[in-house]
């Protein structure tokens, strides 16, 4: 299933790099999530798409949004990742793929001529109400978080 703009998002509690469980319903009627899925911490364009949104972060935080990467790491991946980058989000833990399947996001790869399962990288803006209000799906990295953060001014204003 494709999950696309105007549609409830599915619900999930995942638990972040400290074995924290953050749900979905945790910002229900009190903030927006920008829900961010990617494939690997560690790898350069994942570095740079999670240093984009650590640098961002301010500037999402006072239109009331909070930020939360996931991918199949592991809680202590995630650790090491957010520490040596200073991230000050949580990053959730999907071993088994099943929240990015909700998503639509686990997807066959083609990498160097194998095919794979992967995460294709994807961003969900989601309203207080739960709602999808924007989805970018095969994300490229450059430029990403000024297109998430101009419709994040644009959908809180309304």
């Amino acid at each position: 299933m494709t999950v696309v703009e105007g549609m409830q998002a599915p619900g999930f509690s995942l638990k972040n790099e400290v074995g924290e469980i953050i749900s979905l319903k945790d910002f229900a009627g009190n903030k927006y999530v920008v829900l961010y899925f990617y494939p690997k911490d560690m790898t350069p364009g994942c570095t740079t798409q999670a240093c984009d949104f650590r640098d961002a972060e301010a500037n999402f935080s006072e239109l009331n949004a909070v930020i939360l990467g996931v991918s199949g790491d592991s809680e202590d991946q995630h650790t090491q990742f957010i520490e040596k980058h200073g991230l000050p989000f949580s990053l959730l833990v999907d071993e088994d793929h099943q929240v990015s399947e909700d998503y639509g996001v686990w997807v066959e790869k083609n990498m160097y001529g194998k095919k794979l399962m992967g995460i294709e990288r994807s961003t969900y803006l989601i309203d207080p109400t739960g709602i999808i209000v924007k989805a970018w799906h095969k994300v490229k990295v450059s430029n990403h978080i000024q297109d998430v953060l101009k419709t994040l001014k644009l959908v809180s204003k309304q």
